[in-house]
């Protein structure tokens, strides 16, 4: 079926008309795919005085209609009186303003045609012309609105981690990169940009190496869709190099330190509570303050299991915990109550976790995710193979669990070492 393609005008604002096509009958939209009829083209022309008077005319003939039927007029009204203002002010068209306009439908009609003829002769296109077309087409997609797209539909940290990304791209760009700009040089640009820019956090430090390794990770996946997707034909993400972590120390607690703990008062007893409950299983602080007492459940040997969801990877996690582990929560309650109820990670519960790490004797930086990594350093030192604590503690990657390893070789190493013979 021949598809029309008509050259529209639509009144907006300040005695303008926006030009855009119709379609008939509907075509696919480029980016949602749906069915459309309208295309507009960004394109304005300037209206004369006797369009102006003959469009005043027809909203006062439509307000007197809408009053005579008892419909409220008032928002009606309040525009008419912005074009009456308008109206009184606009002195008609210029030379330079019929320029414009004449100009500007000589554009709009040029895309009205080829817009036509891609439609409705595409025989007249080799199979390589039509290639070509599209990239062309996809090129000119805006790659921050795809981001954008793509940030919105993740879910839990993994979606603060690409909305963060996202800001950056944002500021680097102002907003606007099409896809066809998109190289190599660009992406070494903006990592270096990353590797120099202020955090948004505060303007008085700079952004972390990691985190701008983090956040260009995002936009390598982006790419990688994207090609997958077929608006990009290169492939861009492996052309580009990514930012090198810096491999951070993750302090943990040993066994004497951990029992030093358990004899110790803290201010916060449920904040106490979590902190030795996260050693003993190795969850994270955000799933605790989620845990139900409905999460927790016994298999046929009365072996207790938490049911607990990753915010990182969104993953179903079953977490056979110890009966100590399950004593150490008290008295059992309603199914959907919380397990640690009113525990909540601020500034104010790090000062009571200081204090209480500070009276028991230890002087390493504890933060309370220092206790997640004392159960995965502590396991691996007793002797659990590496696989059954990546999976222990919800992790999607092996790799992600191998930082753990490192810690238990450097203490192997320490150890060997302390050992010495005067010879």
């Amino acid at each position: 079926m021949i598809t029309k393609v008509t050259l529209r005008q639509k009144n907006i604002s300040k005695g303008r008309k926006s030009l855009y096509l119709d379609f008939y009958p509907p075509i696919p939209h480029s980016k949602t795919g749906k069915p459309t009829r309208r295309e507009f083209l960004g394109l304005n022309v300037i209206m004369s005085k006797k369009e102006i008077k003959a469009e005043i005319e027809a909203a006062q003939l439509l307000i007197d209609k809408h009053k005579d039927e008892g419909i409220k007029t008032e928002k009606q009204q309040e525009r008419l009186k912005v074009k009456n203002d308008f109206a009184k002010q606009f002195k008609g068209l210029t030379p330079i303003n019929k320029v414009h306009n004449t100009e500007t439908l000589q554009i709009a009609e040029s895309i009205r045609q080829k817009r036509e003829n891609f439609l409705n002769k595409p025989e007249i296109y080799s199979q390589y012309e039509k290639e070509q077309l599209r990239i062309k087409e996809m090129g000119e997609q805006c790659f921050v609105a795809y981001f954008k797209k793509k940030a919105h539909k993740k879910t839990g940290s993994n979606r603060s981690n690409w909305v963060s990304a996202l800001k950056y791209l944002d500021t680097y760009t102002k907003g606007h990169v099409q896809f066809a700009d998109l190289n190599q040089s660009f992406f070494n640009d903006f990592k270096e940009y990353l590797l120099t820019t202020k955090s948004n956090k505060s303007n008085k430090t700079t952004l972390s190496q990691n985190s701008a390794a983090s956040y260009f990770n995002k936009i390598k996946d982006a790419l990688k869709q994207a090609q997958k997707e077929k608006i990009i034909t290169t492939d861009l993400n492996s052309e580009i190099d990514p930012i090198k972590e810096q491999e951070t120390r993750r302090e943990y607690l040993t066994l004497d330190e951990l029992n030093q703990l358990v004899k110790t008062p803290c201010n916060n007893p449920i904040m106490k509570q979590a902190a030795l409950f996260s050693a003993l299983t190795g969850m994270a602080h955000k799933e605790l303050t989620l845990l139900t007492w409905g999460d927790i459940s016994q298999n046929d040997n009365k072996e207790y299991l938490i049911l607990s969801r990753r915010s990182k990877t969104g993953r179903d996690n079953y977490l056979p915990i110890s009966e100590q582990a399950y004593n150490l929560l008290g008295t059992p309650k309603a199914p959907e109550s919380k397990v640690f109820d009113g525990f909540k990670y601020s500034a104010y519960q790090n000062k009571h976790l200081f204090q209480w790490i500070g009276a028991a004797g230890i002087t390493k930086d504890i933060t309370f995710h220092c206790f997640r990594h004392t159960y995965a350093t502590l396991q691996l030192k007793a002797g659990t193979d590496i696989t059954t604590v990546s999976k222990m503690l919800g992790h999607k990657d092996l790799k992600t669990t191998l930082i753990y390893a490192k810690i238990v070789d450097e203490a192997k190493r320490e150890a060997a070492n302390k050992i010495t013979l005067d010879l």
